[in-house]
């Protein structure tokens, strides 16, 4: 079996394909002109995009996906038939030879579709296998870190395309700059967005890499911050050049970046921010470069948090050789990536924004930065009303201390069911035990044990005016399109009486 990811030619096979990851690769390798086929079980936005680009994706996981690959005579009339979603009928053609099948983590060894893929002797890689040979391919950028990756390397993959670098970009969210959550460029440039969750971390080997932050976030794969700090050091020491967070103490003690940002300038770093004026509509500061004053930005994103991602942007733009007035342009204008606290509607006074954050840590800086808008003077609400699905049991599990004390800046918080993400239940871990943890410290906490009752609850409880913040990494943000229907619907009536009575 080849140990080398093939990009001359060979066809790729991605199972589960629509995922965020997967589908970030599928993307550009088909860009590249290469045969890219895959499988999922539904239909989404993402797997419309790829087969817009001509990937052929069979909409169940089995083995006989496979046998397209072994019949090297098919031509495009003989080639075997797949249902589509809507009905329709695909005939897909035979590329030569066996695929490079491509899983995730996500992948069980006893899916049907991948065992047939060991007895056909395919080469088979990991999805970072995959993203680690782009990167090895291109002058990188790969960043990485507990919380943050995504914002930082939307951001910096806006800034290097705003400056005409025309980057190719693989991220973990969905851009509005780029139509999604990557593109291809002609240009030698790549940014990546690294992940340490299973371990592949190790792999990435980039010219640039940027450490966000350090913390233990999944403890179904590590069992300490140390182990999860080796995985980082590990990371910077394949690097060129490493530009980390000195905010976080582990970044700057045990990883010692070559290149710093804080947002506190006492700490020393060579880059940081002064005069940060935080508010509804933003994040005002004067940024430094070493002692010397750069200029001002005007960041749309809210909250410290972010300004700190834009500090890491910035440290990559002036590594590149990047003048500050285009970067300060770009960072103005750059409008987040998807569930990234997304506003996903206004309903009967209501917003609804959607957001990823998942761990404790997260979610207090999330919920910081919409207090701003809770009491921004240009938009009043009543209420901050922060409901909350657990991700994962062992997550869960391991913070519930500092779950318990991460939703002081909330009114009110709606606890959901936990999102297992394939996990197994733990005994004692469940939404209540979480809720009644959060009402130690708050006391407005509301747990609801099913997605279907916490939708008619929110039906009655938000009021107008609320901000409404969905938050977790499981699939809570179902539930707002019914919401926003629903509340819609008494916007309507309110308008119709309103109207009759004139």
């Amino acid at each position: 079996m080849p140990d080398s990811v093939d990009f001359s030619g060979k066809p790729f096979h991605f199972i589960g394909i629509g995922g965020i990851g997967m589908s970030a690769l599928a993307y550009v390798l088909a860009k590249r002109q290469l045969p890219v086929y895959g499988s999922d079980l539904k239909s989404n936005h993402i797997t419309q995009r790829l087969q817009k680009l001509g990937v052929h994706i069979f909409w169940e996981q089995e083995a006989k996906n496979l046998e397209v690959f072994t019949a090297t005579s098919l031509s495009h009339s003989a080639a075997p038939e797949t249902a589509q979603p809507d009905g329709s009928k695909e005939g897909a053609i035979a590329p030569p030879g066996l695929p490079q099948v491509i899983c995730s983590t996500a992948i069980n060894p006893n899916n049907g579709e991948y065992q047939a893929a060991v007895a056909l002797g395919c080469p088979i890689f990991h999805r970072s296998d995959v993203l680690a040979a782009l990167i090895q391919t291109h002058h990188s950028v790969a960043v990485a870190g507990t919380h943050g990756k995504t914002t930082t390397s939307s951001l910096i993959g806006y800034l290097l395309l705003q400056a005409g670098l025309d980057p190719t970009i693989v991220v973990g969210g969905e851009v509005e700059a780029w139509s999604g959550n990557a593109r291809l460029g002609s240009s030698p440039y790549l940014v990546a967005e690294a992940d340490e969750s299973d371990g592949s971390l190790v792999k990435f080997e980039s010219q640039i890499g940027v450490i966000t932050n350090i913390e233990l976030d999944h403890p179904d794969r590590y069992q300490s911050l140390d182990e999860v700090t080796g995985i980082f050091q590990t990371f910077a020491q394949r690097c060129q050049t490493t530009i980390g967070c000195i905010d976080c103490d582990v970044v700057r003690d045990r990883l010692k970046p070559d290149i710093t940002y804080s947002l506190d300038p006492e700490r020393g770093a060579d880059y940081t921010a002064n005069a940060v004026q935080v508010s509804a509509q933003g994040t005002q500061a004067q940024i430094w470069e070493r002692g010397t004053c750069l200029g001002e930005i005007h960041l749309g994103l809210l909250g410290t948090h972010n300004l700190s991602n834009a500090l890491a942007a910035i440290a990559v733009g002036r590594s590149l050789g990047l003048d500050f007035g285009p970067i300060a342009q770009g960072l103005q204008s750059f409008k987040g990536a998807r569930r990234r606290f997304e506003l996903l509607g206004v309903a009967n006074g209501i917003r609804f924004i959607d957001d990823y954050a998942h761990h404790p840590s997260e979610i207090a800086a999330t919920l910081s930065a919409a207090r701003l808008q809770v009491e921004g003077d240009t938009s009043p609400s009543q209420r901050l009303v922060a409901i909350f699905q657990p991700h994962r049991y062992s997550r869960t599990q391991t913070f519930i201390r500092e779950f318990a004390e991460a939703f002081g800046d909330a009114d009110a918080v709606v606890v959901a069911p936990v999102y297992s993400a394939g996990e197994a239940p733990i005994a004692g871990v469940s939404s209540s035990h979480l809720a009644s943890a959060i009402a130690e410290h708050h006391d407005a906490v509301h747990p609801q044990e099913t997605l279907e009752e916490l939708k008619t609850f929110l039906q009655d409880f938000l009021q107008p005016g609320d901000l409404a913040v969905f938050l977790g990494a499981g699939d809570l943000n179902q539930i707002v399109p019914d919401l926003l229907n629903w509340h819609g619907q008494l916007d309507y009536e309110r308008d119709h009486v309103q109207s009759s009575r004139s």
